[in-house]
């Protein structure tokens, strides 16, 4: 399946604020299969650096408002669909 974004100026690159509507949908939509948990593990522990605006959308969709703290492993099971 392949998933199409346009860019007015095509650059060779995506902005991410065309990028994240397009995925969001495609993601809500369920159009591909999840990824194991252990990849997006993995992940983690090799993935690049996020941007300041990344990491602030992940903090808040990740953080524990008890502990202020990520459980990696919870946030994960937050990202897998359960196929059962």
């Amino acid at each position: 399946m392949e998933v199409k974004v346009e860019e007015e100026e095509p650059t060779g690159y995506i902005r991410y604020e065309k990028f994240l509507p397009v995925m969001t949908r495609v993601l809500l939509e369920r159009k591909y299969r999840p990824i194991a948990e252990d990849v997006l593990l993995r992940a983690f522990e090799v993935g690049e650096p996020f941007s300041q605006e990344e990491m602030e959308e992940m903090i808040s969709a990740a953080i524990d408002p008890e502990s202020n703290s990520i459980n990696y492993r919870d946030y994960i099971t937050m990202m897998v669909i359960d196929e059962n």
